[in-house]
């Protein structure tokens, strides 16, 4: 998927003169090696994209479906079996799945690092398995309540540490597309969850019960089954690659190592201390990644919770359309993310493409809302996915290309998704149910959300080109490093 673009884009990197002298050191060096040639590198770094980009987006996929399978389990018989439909009961059930998934996710990074990426990725994923095939089995609407903080916690681990992961293998303009492909098969299964729990949905009565009770059992099971094999797929840090099975042998891991030092020389972690996770939170600039993934995860996961429901009662479509038409606006989604990893990670460019998507979802947002006819109303869907959605890689690309430090890097990972993980929180109760056929509060609240995005973005971006500038004059230097220099 990435050769043809990594070679023209390295090829290019090396004949173009880029805006700051620490970019164009690390542009024109970091392809240089005494043991490997440009060719056996580049057949190194994909078959580092085939096992570590596809497994832990596979993983990261059967995370988002066991996750979002609670909208389309409720208009398939959930809501009215367990009396969802009374008050805030069914919000209130989305919620509860956030803070314990907020609150654990700051150790996650931790967790990785000090007990190995399979380790701990593949015990969390067996154990949230065992929860949602617990989901088939529950009573009353409290018993899904307790299941749903216990899904929190364990989930809470998987996005950091992937981010984290993804970002220690890579040099900084060769994530932006690693990330968009493993986010794209995520949104891969936003697109085909729909469809697959209407077929699951068949099975109402066999063996006794119903069809959304089959939803949660089956898909819980093939969750545990993919804990087994990412056990086996999933690879450590590239330092100790070469442990991982059938990989990498220790020369190319250091090869990898020695190509993330040309690039920012933090490839090795430095010994562990609270002290040195947690002083880079003195940096307003992980704050500030914070709430931009904040802003775009509040509209992105309202859009993947309540999706279905605004289909079936905000537009009138009947269940069956309405589990099906989620899949076409990912399909947009997903042109959009990788033309935007390609442009970023070819022009050194992260800034100005998270306000092109926002603008993209701002025109979407009113069409989605006020628009007379529900073709028209559909139509804003497309956008509004589609710029939320490829805003997602590139804010990751954004942070991970603006911090240095094993540790900081760690902890800017866990509070970018932590934030994220609050915008869940504010994202699952923006669309509320008595608000439809319209909901306008939750259009507008999302209008706001990505004007906040365009907001912040300027704010950064004017701070790093100051900074840059400064050091290229010698006046500061940047993230510890002299060739350092931020990515607008």
């Amino acid at each position: 998927m990435f050769i043809e673009a990594d070679e023209k884009a390295s090829s290019d990197s090396k004949n173009r003169r880029s805006l700051d002298n620490g970019s164009e050191s690390v542009a024109s060096d970091i392809d240089i090696d005494d043991v490997y040639s440009l060719r056996e590198q580049r057949a190194i770094v994909h078959r580092v994209d085939r096992r570590l980009v596809i497994t832990c987006g596979l993983v990261y996929c059967i995370s988002l479906i066991d996750r979002g399978n609670l909208g389309n389990a409720s208009i398939a018989g959930m809501t009215k079996d367990l009396s969802l439909g009374v008050g805030y009961r069914y919000s209130i059930i989305v919620l509860v799945f956030f803070p314990t998934y907020v609150l654990f996710q700051p150790p996650s990074t931790v967790l990785t690092r000090k007990l190995g990426p399979r380790t701990f990725l593949a015990s969390i994923c067996m154990f949230w398995g065992a929860v949602e095939i617990g989901f088939g089995f529950v009573k009353t609407w409290t018993d899904m309540l307790g299941l749903r903080v216990i899904l929190g916690v364990l989930e809470s681990g998987l996005y950091p540490s992937i981010v984290y992961l993804l970002a220690t293998w890579y040099s900084r303009y060769d994530v932006g597309k690693r990330y968009s492909a493993f986010y794209v098969i995520g949104c891969l299964a936003n697109a085909f969850a729909g469809i697959f729990a209407y077929g699951l949905m068949q099975m109402d009565g066999l063996g006794g019960k119903e069809g959304w009770r089959w939803i949660f059992i089956l898909e819980g099971a093939i969750t545990c089954v993919c804990a087994v094999a990412a056990y086996f797929f999933l690879v450590d840090f590239p330092e100790n690659a070469h442990k991982s099975w059938n990989f990498l042998n220790k020369q190319e891991s250091d090869f990898i190592v020695r190509r993330i030092n040309k690039d920012r020389d933090d490839a090795l972690a430095e010994k562990f201390s609270f002290r040195r996770f947690l002083q880079p939170a003195l940096d307003f600039k992980l704050w500030c990644f914070g709430l931009i993934s904040f802003f775009v995860i509040t509209v992105s996961s309202s859009i993947q919770i309540f999706l279905s429901i605004i289909l079936r009662t905000g537009m009138g479509f009947s269940i069956a359309q309405a589990q099906c038409l989620t899949a076409p606006p990912y399909g947009l989604a997903i042109i959009l993310m990788m033309v935007c990893a390609y442009i970023g990670d070819r022009y050194h460019v992260r800034g100005p493409i998270l306000i092109a998507n926002s603008l993209i979802a701002l025109v979407g947002l009113p069409i989605m809302g006020f628009a007379s006819s529900s073709g028209a109303r559909y139509f804003g869907v497309f956008l509004v996915t589609a710029g939320v959605s490829a805003n997602i890689p590139t804010a990751l690309a954004y942070q991970a290309n603006n911090v240095r430090g094993q540790w900081k890097r760690a902890l800017c990972s866990a509070l970018f998704v932590a934030f994220g993980g609050i915008g869940g929180i504010a994202g699952s109760t923006i669309f509320r149910a008595q608000d439809s056929p319209r909901y306008i509060p939750g259009i507008t609240g999302a209008i706001v959300c990505n004007c906040l995005v365009i907001v912040f973005v300027l704010g950064l971006s004017g701070y790093f080109w100051r900074a840059n500038k400064q050091a290229d004059r010698g006046e500061r230097i940047i993230e510890g490093s002299k060739g350092f220099r931020y990515t607008i």
